[in-house]
């Protein structure tokens, strides 16, 4: 009989599985996301050995070079730089920001959604009032207020994103949990004597995974935007490493005379932060149980 159910529960879970794999392969811009985010992985990884040139080298006889012109497959900077270096190795930062962020802001979210939903009462409201608290102040004015005094750096300023960013997940993974805790499984663990963290971590959370797993997806490209944002009003990753917001900064001047200097790392920015939300909505869709 246990072997039965067990051969059973896995084709159900593998079945599942394939259904939201085939759900999310349909949706061409989904697939077209993930393409992108191919792409600029392959670009920030494998790229940076494919060029002659590093990040920091200055070539003052090379300065304004515009793009495919003397080795340089996107031109160079003010100083001579190679955009493409810089471009790659703004890459990797931005993409370590966003995922760890991510990370971090899903695990603080997620952990403080399961208990408030699971407990409510006075623990759900203390844990809510805290969220809403948070909320209420605009995230960007809030991260801005946190990065002016904190000395920038790629690890700090993932931390400030990660902590102002996961409070939309911590609402949404209680409400999640609210619908599920007086399920007849959930009624079935407590009558066997199951301890709170155990329900609320191996019952309750793994059915309430969607909501997390498409939430976590938005958030990496709302990280790289934001270390974007930042960094492009001088208050986060600052010269000479390379970011994404602070190239952009230092094209402003040049938007006439070298607009390949702003227009490189705004396609780049552009490509990842709609990959990843092209994923997220394909995932959105994916894992809709309504959805056959």
């Amino acid at each position: 009989m246990s072997t039965t159910t067990t051969f059973s529960n896995n084709n159900s879970g593998s079945w599942r599985q394939s259904r939201v794999l085939r759900q999310f392969l349909r949706n061409k811009l989904a697939v077209i996301g993930m393409l992108m985010l191919l792409i600029l992985l392959a670009a920030c990884f494998i790229g940076p050995h494919l060029i002659a040139y590093d990040e920091l080298h200055i070539d003052l006889r090379a300065r304004f070079a515009p793009p495919l012109t003397g080795g340089h497959i996107f031109g160079t900077d003010p100083l001579g730089r190679d955009l493409a270096a810089r471009l790659f190795h703004a890459g990797q930062i931005s993409l370590f920001v966003g995922f760890c962020a991510m990370i971090i802001s899903t695990v603080i979210g997620t952990t403080i959604g399961v208990v408030a939903g699971y407990y409510g009462r006075w623990v759900g409201a203390v844990l809510m009032r805290i969220t809403d608290a948070f909320l209420s102040f605009p995230s960007v004015f809030l991260l801005l207020a946190l990065a002016a005094f904190i000395k920038p750096s790629p690890v700090m300023i993932t931390l400030i994103i990660a902590v102002t960013s996961w409070m939309e997940l911590a609402r949404i993974i209680e409400a999640e949990i609210k619908s599920l805790r007086d399920r007849e499984f959930i009624q079935a663990a407590r009558m066997l004597g199951l301890r709170g963290r155990w329900i609320m971590f191996r019952e309750l959370l793994p059915n309430a995974m969607g909501p997390v797993i498409v939430a976590a997806t938005l958030t990496i490209a709302r990280a790289i935007l934001l270390e974007a944002y930042i960094s492009f009003l001088g208050y986060g990753i600052q010269p000479p490493l390379p970011s994404l917001g602070n190239m952009l900064n230092g094209a402003q001047q040049y938007l006439t005379s070298a607009p390949w200097l702003a227009i490189v790392p705004g396609i780049a920015i552009t490509m990842a932060v709609t990959g990843f939300n092209f994923i997220g909505d394909g995932l959105r869709d994916a894992l809709d149980t309504r959805k056959g």
